[in-house]
């Protein structure tokens, strides 16, 4: 015998009356969906997270999605014929390679989510941080550590930059309106560069001008585990800090979490580290009582 759906109205129906909750806490909240190069690639998580974003909308949230695209740099860098050179382990973005990424990530890259959305029903609108002087950049300045003398030194990473002001008023109007922004971390500076910047901390900046209530980073990992590999459903940003120390949270997940913490600072309600592969990440995170993955939150007062 074949098998079949075993769901029913009375479950689908149950299902929703467990959700109701939940949308009514972030009905006309601010949500950033920091959309990870890690986590696009797979058609079908990629219409599943589309599903999310357009639902989120319907529910009454404002979604807004800041998306990256590393991997997807560096293959058209190769495809061109552009040799990337990197220090302290970031690439150096020359002038010809920060044509490349803004190409990458404003064009190609940043209209694909727009039309998986749009796919859905929804109506979003591709940005960057240049459109509605949203987003302004200054040059990063990077400290990299010599492994074999252990001196520090300066580095000069060419256009990349940091976000130096975010102008929120253009986000304010989509918010009120039918729109759904997709922000690639691409803006100007005041010397007229452009410059290319990292999208969880442009992601970060979004969220804080906005006081987003929920920050959700999309990875390629569950969230924070602790040291018997279980995940960590909810850190306070000293006990983030405790972890750090005592080495429970380390490797690439160090940054992932100082991130986070430097979003709580700029005004985020909460950040939250999920895996990006996981079906309906973003959903599960908000509209379920276990959620998705590791929220840090402020320290009580």
């Amino acid at each position: 015998m074949a098998s079949r759906d075993i769901s029913t109205p009375a479950t689908e129906a149950a299902i929703l009356a467990d959700a109701l909750p939940y949308m009514q806490r972030y009905a006309g909240k601010t949500v950033v969906v920091k959309y990870g190069g890690h986590a696009m690639g797979d058609a079908a998580l990629g219409k599943a997270f589309a599903q999310d974003i357009a639902l989120l909308k319907q529910s009454g949230v404002n979604p807004v999605v800041v998306h990256g695209g590393g991997p997807q740099i560096g293959a058209m860098l190769d495809r061109m014929g552009i040799e990337s050179t990197f220090e302290g382990g970031l690439r150096v973005t020359d002038e010809k390679t920060v044509e490349i990424v803004e190409m990458v990530l404003a064009g190609s890259i940043n209209k694909e989510i727009v039309a998986l959305i749009n796919g859905q029903g929804a109506w979003a609108i591709g940005l960057c941080g240049k459109d509605g002087n949203l987003v302004f950049a200054e040059k990063a300045q990077k400290t990299v550590r010599d492994p074999d003398s252990n001196i520090e030194r300066v580095v000069d990473l060419g256009f990349v930059g940091e976000p130096a002001k975010v102008d929120r008023t253009l986000l304010d109007q989509l918010a009120t309106s039918r729109m759904i922004p997709v922000i690639a971390p691409v803006a100007p500076g005041r010397d007229g560069h452009t410059y290319n910047i990292n999208a969880d901390t442009f992601s970060g900046a979004i969220a804080g001008a906005v006081a987003a209530q929920r920050l959700l980073f999309l990875t390629d990992v569950p969230g924070v585990l602790d040291k018997s590999g279980t995940l960590i459903k909810e850190l306070t940003v000293s006990q983030a800090r405790g972890l750090i120390e005592d080495g429970t949270i380390s490797g690439g997940m160090i940054p992932k979490v100082e991130t986070c913490i430097a979003a709580l600072t700029r005004g985020v309600k909460g950040v939250v580290i999920l895996n990006g592969k996981t079906p309906h990440a973003v959903l599960l995170e908000l509209f379920t009582e276990h959620g998705a993955g590791t929220l840090i939150v402020h320290d009580p007062v």
